[in-house]
């Protein structure tokens, strides 16, 4: 048994908690508070409430509204030139993981010279590490999707060239101070619940069957797939029901946990494809619609036929008994949280271009496909892709 664990992030979670920001330590005096383009967190008044939270802290702000449901690389510089600008000493992140994946990214180039693709790894990146430490994060999550609150990762899109790629990995871009509140999660409307809980639900079924699994991982991952088994639904039917919304962020918490001792899977290489050419298809979406065929083809291959055994059982079919029963079961939640019937062809993609898509996937994130359970080729990528697609 071998496994490196160190996650620094101070977490604090529960109901109400937002409450209490203003009575942690602040790493800094002037905040750069990072919010989505959208109008969520202006017109439910949670911008409001921490900015006066940061206000009794004795934190200056200033905000940036600009990040997109994919985040841009010319978001992240123009978000790294504002914090510059206006002299931030630390960032806060108020929304989702596009908005914890940007303000990481855009902690990082506040600090380092260049443009924020010269430090990725894959496609076009040009492979530098970071040469100073990031301003620090504070991550105020109001999903529960990405984990991006508990590890330090972020995923940034090139928009001129269609590439998606991971960005981090470094230890200054752990969020110092997470905040996972479900309170602020009862507004997320049903369909994206349900995106954002499949995704956290991937982060950890994915990092269960990789090659990089290991104890501590597992114990991890097997906890979050329980409480999305046990709780997702609830959330999508009734956002309102308070266990069910920490049920899931608590999943959520922990799936980003597991991605710091573990490793996804080719599954999000390939969604990460799918949505560098097409912006506005929401990640856990793209998850969904290839996910079935996805864990089918390793069932069929018996690649690890007793961890999908275990996963079932977790998932709630105590009497598990087959590597099938995870997808039979993993088809059902999806039926029973209304995402079954997702389609590809709803958000442009062709099938004409699913050869591209596999392409792109390997060149950009093809490190995932290391981690596979089982050696997955171009070939069967595609197959992947065609019995998907709708």
């Amino acid at each position: 048994m071998s496994y490196q664990f160190f996650v620094p992030t101070r977490t604090v979670f529960g109901a109400g908690k937002l409450n209490e920001l203003h009575t942690q330590t602040m790493p800094g005096r002037k905040a750069m508070v990072v919010i989505s383009n959208g109008k969520s967190m202006k017109e439910s008044g949670t911008l409001y409430r921490v900015l006066k939270e940061l206000a009794y802290a004795g934190v200056e702000t200033v905000v940036f509204d600009h990040v997109q449901a994919n985040p841009l690389r010319s978001t992240v510089m123009d978000g790294a030139a504002f914090a510059k600008t206006n002299g931030c000493d630390f960032i806060v992140a108020l929304g989702g993981g596009s908005v914890m994946d940007a303000s990481k990214a855009i902690a990082a180039m506040a600090t380092n010279e260049g443009d924020i693709w010269d430090y990725m790894n894959g496609g076009t990146g040009g492979g530098k590490t970071l040469t100073e430490k990031a301003l620090p994060v504070i991550c105020i999550t109001t999903t529960a999707g990405t984990g991006s609150e508990a590890d330090q990762w972020g995923v940034i899109t090139n928009d001129e060239t269609n590439e998606k790629i991971g960005f981090g990995g470094y230890d200054c871009l752990f969020p110092i101070l997470s905040i996972v509140d479900p309170e602020l999660m009862v507004s997320v409307p049903p369909k994206f619940t349900a995106y954002q809980g499949f995704d956290a639900l991937f982060h950890s079924t994915e990092c269960y069957i990789s090659k990089a699994h290991n104890r501590m991982g597992d114990m991890l991952a097997l906890t979050a797939i329980e409480n999305i088994g046990k709780y997702l639904v609830r959330a999508v039917k009734d956002g309102n029901d308070l266990e069910a919304r920490e049920g899931v962020a608590f999943a959520n918490n922990l799936s980003g946990q597991v991605m710091t001792v573990s490793c996804c899977t080719s599954e999000h290489s390939m969604e990460h494809a799918m949505s560098a050419y097409h912006q506005e298809l929401p990640h856990g979406a793209g998850l969904i619609m290839i996910s079935e065929a996805y864990y089918q083809h390793f069932v069929d291959c018996h690649a690890c036929d007793e961890r999908f055994i275990t996963m079932a059982k977790a998932l709630g079919k105590e009497d598990a008994s087959c590597a099938q029963d995870f997808v039979d079961l993993l088809v059902q939640l999806q039926k029973d949280c209304g995402v079954a019937d997702l389609k590809m062809s709803d958000f442009g993609i062709q099938k004409e271009e699913l050869d591209r898509l596999a392409e792109n996937a390997r060149e950009t994130m093809g490190g995932l496909f290391m981690a596979d359970p089982a050696t997955l080729s171009h070939e069967e990528c595609v197959a992947i892709y065609q019995k998907s697609y709708k």
